[in-house]
């Protein structure tokens, strides 16, 4: 096992998953709770040396004010789980630790939605590369005063509107020249990847925002020497579908439509209601059924906000298919979770993995972290058990 001290930088550091993720780590460092859902805690990896949880120091940017206890006592209360409150006042120092390390991120580009959750606070920096350098400096004073070997940024935060990045070069030299430029046309996800990757800090980005999937940027990561990955985090719905289309695929039936309505309550659905940034997540999740059927069955996926809800997520699945003879037939499933506390725990498994890999000199892209995300950059393989064979057989390898 690693003993090297890692950071963890989380962009919406304040937010669901974030407060999740902080309050689980604190949970898992004391021995408080079994780590249920992560995937790095499978026996596979048992002997392949991935830090330990007490090796983790956590910080991150954000756009509110708030706390952090006040984010998990809400989701402590969301979450049906009484235990969670006593789990959650053991870890109160940690925690308030945490939120006062935390910094202000940037609103450049992030859509009117996502701008009117920000405290009045938030720094309006004179031009984008004034923004980066502001970000990399923070990352930078917390991995020198930690005494951190490596940090590994998480990129969190509520998702984006599509972003305009038609005829984006795709040089690094290129690119950066419009940082200078107050209309430059890369928004703050991809402002937090160019932060951290210039930092020589690696770079996941869980969110289907832009981050850091224009080539440039990817370029950007081979000339520092350092890596990243995304977008977009697989936990619910689209998990379902990558297990269930290769077996359509390899069993032979034609499915004709698949039809997905998602609603729940979180700051997220808030943010989803707006059709600009739903548009984002839409394309995020739509996009790997033909990619593994091999063609494109009728699909519809709908998002709506449904307040009451709070974390609680559900998704209902209508399969229409056909089998032989033609005879149509149907399958129909109903996934429901709690969302931050499925995210949670696959946020610490690709700060581990991603440590691995700076440890090993992975740079630039990292596909063997594809079966975390719905869209996996450069990768075109969606089944979830050949992607986890991905994983298991890059760990394995030393």
């Amino acid at each position: 096992m690693s003993k090297a001290q890692v950071g963890l930088w989380l962009i919406g550091a304040r937010g669901s998953v974030a407060a999740t993720v902080i309050l689980g780590l604190a949970a898992l460092k004391r021995k408080l709770i079994e780590p249920l859902g992560s995937v790095s805690s499978l026996p596979q990896f048992a002997r392949v040396g991935l830090a330990e949880w007490e090796n983790f120091v956590v910080s991150g940017h954000e756009i509110r004010r708030g706390s952090l206890r006040d984010e998990i006592t809400a989701l402590v209360n969301q979450s049906r789980s009484p235990h969670l409150a006593e789990i959650a006042d053991q870890c109160r120092p940690e925690i308030e630790q945490i939120d006062r390390r935390i910094r202000w991120g940037t609103i450049y580009r992030v859509g009117e939605t996502i701008a009117g959750l920000a405290d009045g606070e938030v720094p309006q920096d004179d031009s984008p590369r004034r923004t980066v350098q502001r970000l990399k400096d923070d990352m930078a004073a917390f991995v020198a005063s930690e005494k951190l070997e490596h940090l590994v940024v998480i990129n969190v935060a509520s998702t984006e509107p599509p972003a305009d990045v038609a005829g984006l070069p795709r040089r690094w030299s290129e690119l950066e020249k419009l940082l200078d430029d107050s209309q430059c046309p890369l928004p703050a996800s991809t402002l937090y990847a160019i932060a951290a990757l210039e930092g020589g800090h690696s770079y996941i980005n869980f969110t289907p925002s832009l981050g850091a999937a224009p080539a440039a940027i990817d370029e950007l990561a081979g000339l520092r020497r350092t890596r990243h990955y995304g977008c977009d985090g697989k936990t619910g719905e689209t998990l379902m579908k990558s297990v269930l289309g290769p077996m359509f695929a390899e069993r032979n039936f034609k499915v004709l439509s698949w039809v997905g309505h998602n609603i729940f309550g979180n700051r997220d659905g808030r943010v989803l209601a707006d059709p600009a940034n739903k548009q984002t997540k839409i394309a995020s999740k739509d996009r790997l059924l033909g990619e593994i059927l091999g063609y494109r069955p009728h699909t519809l996926v709908s998002i709506e906000y449904v307040p009451d809800l709070g974390d609680w997520k559900t998704a209902w699945d209508h399969v229409h298919f056909s089998g032989f003879l033609g005879v149509p037939m149907t399958l129909q499933f109903i996934w429901q979770g709690c969302d931050s506390f499925l995210a949670a725990p696959l946020v610490l498994d690709l700060a581990r993995f991603t440590e691995l890999a700076w440890r090993r000199g992975v740079v630039g892209r990292m596909p063997f972290l594809a079966s975390f995300f719905k869209s996996p950059l450069g990768l075109t393989e969606h089944g979830f058990e050949r992607q986890f064979q991905m994983l298991v057989q890059w760990a394995a390898t030393t």
